[in-house]
């Protein structure tokens, strides 16, 4: 929200109403310095022209968007908890919050809060629009290709033995250390030696260690690369090469598969991933998102100049988010 623009409006909005000095003409005086009047009008004028159009929209949808989402826990939760992680963050940085606030122009915390819970109904606006774009065909798409059972598993760690000062020769040298160690393990396995022995003497994961190395592994829950060593295995069988991941290198024992859940049970689950999956990969959907609820409520600009400004406001938004996807999936 561009705060000063607002302000601005509002202002203006005061000037016009508060009867100050009014020209021969019916015009309202803003300020007054020798050889020059400056008017409502033309204060409104200037304005409209430096982003009008966002400023309008950013009215229009503080009022449309706390008519479609009410202000409930869920929502204050979002803002205290924002709230709390920018004063750990001002605090970590020996930096005082009230004062930073004050400089970004708001009165106070409340001030602040209000539009933390602002942006919150915002994000639930664009998720009830592209919920509501997410067809049958979507949900069993997805369940056929990312839905798993759970597969019953154990494993052993190698983690490299580095701090974050090493030099890139000596991660790789860590690296190829631990490796070679995995595979040390591997050979012992084809030899017969008991996988669970094996994984409490060796394994860096302290979480399963003591338990042989035995894990539940959920789609999603570990690194792909985990998942994709484990679902390549059948079961009863163990990694003949070591499986890398950014935590190390893995050895995997499969122990079996539980059955696929039914579709009934996970589609709510299928649809909310959906819908974080295309609002993450299209950083337009909550500008079009807004566009179509402000059309619900039959916005009309009856200012031309206005209207061209909120036009080419809305474009840019779209154009720019396309862009910065673009160049972030160059960069990639």
């Amino acid at each position: 929200m561009n705060k000063k623009l607002l302000i601005g409006f509002a202002a203006l909005l005061l000037l016009t109403g508060c009867g100050e000095a009014t020209l021969k003409n019916g015009k309202k005086v803003v300020a007054k310095m020798d050889g020059n009047t400056i008017t409502a009008e033309d204060l409104y004028d200037e304005l409209k022209k430096q982003g009008g159009g966002v400023t309008l929209a950013n009215m229009v949808d503080e009022f449309v968007v706390n008519k479609e989402i009410k202000t409930d826990e869920d929502a204050k939760s979002y803002a205290e908890t924002q709230i709390n992680t920018y004063k750990e963050s001002y605090k970590n940085y020996g930096m005082n919050f009230d004062d930073a606030l004050k400089n970004a122009g708001y009165k106070d915390e409340n001030a602040f809060k209000e539009v933390l819970i602002l942006e919150y109904k915002k994000k639930k606006v664009a998720e009830d629009y592209v919920k509501d774009k997410i067809t049958n065909d979507d949900i069993n798409e997805y369940y056929e290709n990312s839905v798993y059972g759970d597969i019953e598993a154990k494993h052993i760690l190698i983690s490299p033995d580095v701090d974050d000062k090493a030099t890139d020769e000596e991660k790789e040298a860590a690296e190829e250390k631990a490796k070679k160690e995995a595979e040390k393990i591997i050979k012992k396995l084809d030899k017969g030696e008991d996988f669970e022995e094996l994984a409490k003497k060796n394994s860096d994961d302290k979480g399963t260690a003591s338990n042989g190395g035995k894990l539940t592994v959920t789609y999603g829950s570990v690194v792909d690369e985990f998942w994709e060593g484990t679902n390549e295995l059948k079961d009863g069988e163990y990694s003949k090469e070591p499986v890398k991941s950014e935590y190390g290198y893995h050895i995997i024992y499969r122990i079996k598969q539980k059955a696929k859940p039914k579709l009934k049970k996970v589609k709510d689950d299928i649809i909310e991933k959906l819908v974080a999956e295309r609002l993450e990969n299209d950083n337009t959907l909550q500008t079009k998102a807004l566009v179509e609820l402000r059309k619900k409520y039959n916005l009309k600009i009856s200012d031309d100049e206005l209207k061209k400004s909120y036009n080419n406001s809305i474009s840019s938004a779209l154009n720019n988010t396309e862009e910065d996807e673009a160049a972030t999936t160059e960069n990639k």
